[in-house]
């Protein structure tokens, strides 16, 4: 959450950076570069409701909350808020971001050329991939596309939507042997139900799995049935080389 702070506060690294978060001049004046051009460069978050944390090694309490809720528990303004935090985190807290209008999101969505991706990672509901509070996209982008923008909202059909985060994204990024269902190429299959598919994590609970989707097989092997995961690891990593992706 640092680089929501206007750039001289980043100038010379933690060290000058714990410095300024703690001097009330630079407070100040990093109110009044807010105040002048928006909370970032790109004036594009519309207020301290959009920020909510999700890592904080200082201030475990305050994951979850949004920059304005640590405002009001604490009873001071945004701008203190976040240099409080930031400053009993060394610089480390970490963010959710909403920055994007729901109406800029249908327009995307809508687009015929627009792929659909979760710019996410690995995760899981516990273990060492569930120590902090990710972005629900992480576990529900694609339900999302298909339950909420195909189905309920009417944005494009399911076999158009389906092909956005499949044959079309293999195409776009060069994987020959994936993304269709064909004689010779990777069995990556989802089976889902048109009629419930939907994604169930929230902000403040990200970590649902989807509704509607009983059966998935990666590589030719069932890592879900009957919605149950089956402990089978078969995934595999793709890298990409002058030759393509594999």
């Amino acid at each position: 959450l640092r680089n929501l702070l206007p750039s001289w506060m980043l100038e010379g690294g933690v060290a000058r950076l714990l410095e300024r978060l703690a001097d009330a001049d630079a407070r100040e004046r990093v109110r009044a570069d807010i105040a002048a051009r928006g909370l970032n460069a790109f004036g594009r978050i519309p207020s301290w409701d959009a920020v909510r944390v999700s890592t904080s090694p200082g201030s475990a309490d305050a994951v979850g909350a949004t920059i304005a809720e640590l405002a009001e528990r604490h009873g001071c303004d945004g701008v203190d808020a976040l240099c409080a935090l930031l400053l009993a985190d060394r610089g480390a807290t970490r963010g959710l971001i909403t920055a994007i209008a729901e109406a800029d999101i249908e327009t995307f969505v809508a687009c015929p050329w627009v792929l659909v991706g979760s710019d996410g990672r690995a995760l899981g509901p516990g273990g060492p991939l569930a120590a902090d509070l990710p972005h629900p996209r992480l576990f529900g982008t694609f339900p999302r596309i298909l339950g909420h923008y195909a189905r309920d909202l009417g944005l494009l059909d399911l076999p158009a939507a389906v092909h956005k985060m499949t044959g079309a994204t293999a195409a776009a990024i060069g994987l020959t042997d994936r993304g269709t269902l064909r004689t010779g190429a990777m069995a990556d299959i989802t089976v889902l139900d048109p009629a419930t598919v939907a994604d169930r994590g929230t902000f403040a609970e990200p970590r649902h799995y989807p509704r509607g989707i009983p059966y998935v097989i990666v590589n030719g092997v069932p890592v879900i049935d009957g919605g149950v995961h089956t402990g089978a690891l078969a995934g595999r990593v793709l890298r990409r080389t002058a030759a393509g992706v594999a």
